[in-house]
C-alpha cells in the first residue's frame, strides 16, 4: 500500500496524527501520478493545504503541465489569494489542452468578484471552444442566472435538459427554469416546471417563488397554501407576508390578511411596507385607530415616505382632524417634491380652519393636478366663487361639468354664469 493510500486511510479513520506522519512519507517516496491523485482527493475532502503544496512540488517538477497550473490556481481562489490565481492562469497559452478550464476557473474568480461581464467574457470563449461541454453551459447560464438575465439563463438549461441532465452540481434545473421564467414574468411557462416539484423538496426561496408565481396567475389557493407552508418552516423569511396578505385579500379574508401582516410585522418590525400594507388592511375592516397606529409606525421607520405620509395626511382629513394635518404637513411644506394630493389636502384643512388666504394658496397649486377629479373640482368651484376668484372659478366649474355632465345643479351654475358674460 502506497502511503498516499495509507494516509487516506488514516483520514477515513479520523486518525490525523497518523495521516500527517503518512502525508509526509508520501511527498518524500510516493510516485508523481499517485501525489497527483492524492492531491485531487485532498481537495475534494476540503484539505486545501495539503493539495496546495503537493500541486506546487509537481509543478516545479513539471513547468509544461497546464492541469496543474489550473489546480493550484483553483485552490489560491479558495484561498482569497486571487492575484496569485490570475497569474498562473494567464500562463496557460490558448493552444493549450488546459485552457479552456483555465477560462472556466478564470470565469468564477470574475463572478466572486462581481465582475460579471469579464466572467461572461471568459465562459463565452470556453463555449465557443468546447461547444457540447455541459459544464461551461451550465457556467454560464448560472452566472446569467445571478445577473438576473433571466432570459439568456433559460435556453442554456432547458438545452441541458434536452441532453438528458436534469440536474448539475446537485442544481435542480427544472426549479431553475421555473424560478427563471418567474423572474422574466413568464407566469404561465414558469408554473409548468414549478409544480412538478413536490412541496418538501422545495427550498425556501423556490417555495416563495412557486407561491407568487400562483399569485400573480390569480390562483390564489394554492399561493396562499404555499405561503404559509413557508411561514411554518421558515417564519424568518419576511418577503412572504405582504404577499400572502395580498393573496388572502383576493380571497376576501380580510381578517386572515390582517392577521398575516401583524404575524409578519411580529418578526419584522423595521420593514416600512409592511406597517404601510397592514394599514390598508386595516382600514379596509375599518380599523381606523389601527390604521393610524401603523401608519405612524411605517412613517416613524422612513419620515420622507411621501406614500406613507399621503396616507397619514389623508387619514386626519377623512376623520376631520385638519389642525393635525397641518401640524403633520409643517415639516413637508416647501420641498421641491411634494406630492399635489398633498396641495390638495392642505387646501382643505385651511378652508375648514377658516384659514382662507392659505387654503386659496393651496387649492391653486392644486389645480392644475386635478381637473379631471370631480371630488376636488366641485368644492374648488364653491370656495373659488366664495374667495371672488371668478375666472379660476369658472375654469374649474367648465372642468367638472365636462367631467360629471349629469350634474344638473353644476350645469346650471355653468348655463348662468356664461348668460351673465354677456
Amino acid at each position: 500500500m502506497s502511503y498516499s493510500q495509507q494516509a487516506l486511510d488514516q483520514l477515513e479513520r479520523g486518525q490525523l496524527d497518523q495521516f500527517k506522519k503518512a502525508y509526509a512519507s508520501a511527498l518524500r517516496h510516493d510516485d508523481d501520478d499517485t501525489l497527483y491523485s492524492l492531491a485531487e482527493e485532498l481537495y475534494s475532502l476540503g484539505f486545501l493545504n495539503q493539495s496546495k503544496r503537493i500541486y506546487e512540488k509537481l509543478l516545479k517538477r513539471y513547468p509544461e503541465e497546464d492541469d496543474l497550473r489550473v489546480n493550484l490556481a483553483d485552490i489560491l481562489i479558495d484561498d482569497d489569494q486571487n492575484d496569485e490565481a490570475l497569474t498562473l492562469l494567464n500562463e496557460v497559452s490558448p493552444d493549450s489542452p488546459a485552457y479552456v478550464r483555465s477560462l472556466m476557473v478564470a470565469a468564477d474568480l470574475y463572478q466572486t468578484q462581481e465582475l460579471f461581464e469579464v466572467s461572461e467574457q471568459k465562459l463565452l470563449e470556453a463555449l465557443k471552444l468546447a461547444p457540447d461541454e455541459p459544464a461551461i453551459q451550465f457556467a454560464l447560464a448560472e452566472l446569467y442566472f445571478v445577473m438576473r438575465e433571466f432570459k439568456k439563463a433559460i435556453p442554456l438549461y432547458l438545452g441541458l435538459i434536452k441532453q438528458g441532465i436534469p440536474e448539475f452540481s446537485s442544481v435542480n434545473l427544472v426549479e431553475r427554469i421555473g424560478v427563471a421564467y418567474a423572474n422574466a414574468g413568464r407566469f404561465e411557462q414558469a408554473i409548468g416546471y414549478l409544480k412538478q416539484i413536490h412541496s418538501g423538496d422545495m427550498t425556501p426561496d423556490v417555495k416563495f417563488e412557486t407561491a407568487f408565481t400562483y399569485l400573480q396567475l390569480k390562483d390564489y389557493q394554492p399561493a396562499v397554501k404555499l405561503f404559509n407552508e413557508l411561514k411554518e418552516t421558515d417564519p424568518q423569511y419576511t418577503s412572504l407576508y405582504p404577499y400572502l396578505g395580498q393573496a388572502l385579500v383576493a380571497e376576501n379574508r380580510l381578517d386572515d390578511a390582517l392577521k398575516a401582516l401583524q404575524e409578519g410585522l411580529g418578526v419584522d418590525q423595521y420593514n416600512q411596507k409592511l406597517w404601510s400594507y397592514a394599514a390598508d388592511i386595516a382600514a379596509r375592516v375599518g380599523n381606523e385607530s389601527l390604521t393610524e397606529t401603523y401608519l405612524k409606525k411605517g412613517h416613524a421607520l422612513d419620515p420622507e415616505d411621501l406614500d406613507m405620509v399621503i396616507k397619514l395626511s389623508n387619514l386626519y382629513v377623512k376623520q376631520h382632524r385638519f389642525q393635525d394635518n397641518v401640524a403633520f404637513l409643517t415639516d413637508y411644506v416647501g420641498q421641491d417634491n411634494l406630492d399635489p394630493q398633498l396641495y390638495w389636502n392642505l387646501a382643505v384643512s385651511y378652508a375648514q380652519l377658516e384659514q382662507y388666504e392659505k387654503a386659496d394658496r393651496y387649492y391653486q397649486a392644486a389645480v392644475p393636478y386635478f381637473m379631471d377629479q370631480a371630488d376636488f373640482l366641485k368644492p374648488a368651484v364653491y370656495f373659488f366663487r366664495e374667495m371672488g376668484e371668478r375666472d379660476q372659478m369658472m375654469k374649474v366649474l367648465k372642468a367638472y361639468v365636462k367631467v360629471v355632465p349629469d350634474d344638473a345643479e353644476m350645469a346650471d351654475m355653468l348655463e348662468t354664469e356664461e348668460e351673465n358674460d354677456f
